[in-house]
């Protein structure tokens, strides 16, 4: 296992969207998903994820050592299996194996094998148990800079199904879009939950790589043109941090600029304002994108 990561890491992410839908709500007939009070837009970190986890896939191929845990279609119990042969272990039902070091060299190869795992974590006390693990990088949840006012549109489509539909008026459908939002996510790296994955240097470079490039290989009709825009690190210089995460997120401020006519339609009708002389002296900042 590499040697994990020595530092407290926090990032601040900016992403953009134009006549697309970001983020889908499947409670709300796939609606852009918005926060009702202020009816900000919303991207979930569970959606950022799936993008980190395609990119690796594509990146790696699924390299020794860079499996991705959570895929499509995948069976997770077949996931755990692997483990259970590699170690020639045989597995009980939803237990774990009494001995201790055993059930610990399960979840290690588990981290070992599955760069989601070791990056995100996993609750995997299924049938086929491999315990659970908190990963080290957790994201909350993006949120628009200014309120969004999604957009429904109509659709045709010319063609039909069946024969029997060949006389039939085309079929009409509906697109959500957001015609233009600027969304802000914020991240978190921890150095001790690292060292229990094993999350180490290589896999931090992947990450800010996928952040840095993720939407380039998800396009599709109903996301529109997506784009990172920004991606800023604070870097600490010991394991535990040198400063609370929220003064840090503090000095990045981003804000319509103020010479702006009409709604904001691009990224360059923003203001990043970064603070850098308020940044600790233990503390390092520095842009990726």
């Amino acid at each position: 296992m590499p040697e994990p990561i020595q530092n407290r890491y926090e990032f601040v992410y900016l992403f953009d969207v134009e006549n697309g839908n970001p983020n889908g709500d499947p409670d709300a007939g796939n609606l852009p998903r918005l926060d009702p009070e202020t009816s900000r837009g919303l991207v979930t970190d569970v959606c950022l994820k799936r993008k980190v986890r395609n990119y690796v896939m594509l990146d790696k191929e699924e390299a020794e050592g860079f499996k991705i845990y959570v895929k499509e279609k995948a069976v997770l119990n077949r996931q755990h299996e692997l483990a259970y042969a590699a170690l020639e272990l045989k597995p009980e039902q939803k237990k774990l194996p009494k001995d201790e070091a055993k059930a610990r060299e399960l979840t290690s190869w588990m981290c070992a094998n599955f760069y989601d795992i070791r990056t995100f974590g996993a609750v995997m006390t299924t049938e086929v148990n491999c315990g659970q693990v908190r990963g080290p990088v957790q994201l909350n949840f993006a949120s628009s800079i200014e309120p969004i006012v999604p957009l429904e549109i109509g659709i045709t489509r010319m063609a039909v199904t069946n024969e029997r539909d060949l006389e039939k008026e085309r079929t009409i459908g509906r697109k959500h879009i957001v015609p233009y939002a600027l969304y802000r996510a914020e991240g978190f790296i921890s150095a001790p939950l690292a060292a229990k994955t094993g999350f180490g240097q290589e896999d931090l470079e992947l990450l800010w790589e996928a952040l840095c490039n993720m939407f380039e290989h998800d396009r599709s009709a109903a996301r529109g043109k997506m784009a990172a825009r920004r991606l800023y690190v604070f870097k600490h210089d010991s394991k535990l941090g040198n400063a609370p995460a929220q003064k840090l997120f503090d000095l990045i401020k981003v804000r319509a600029a103020p010479d702006g006519q009409g709604p904001t339609r691009r990224f360059e009708d923003y203001v990043v304002d970064v603070d850098r002389d308020q940044v600790p002296a233990n503390v390092s900042l520095e842009e990726m994108l």
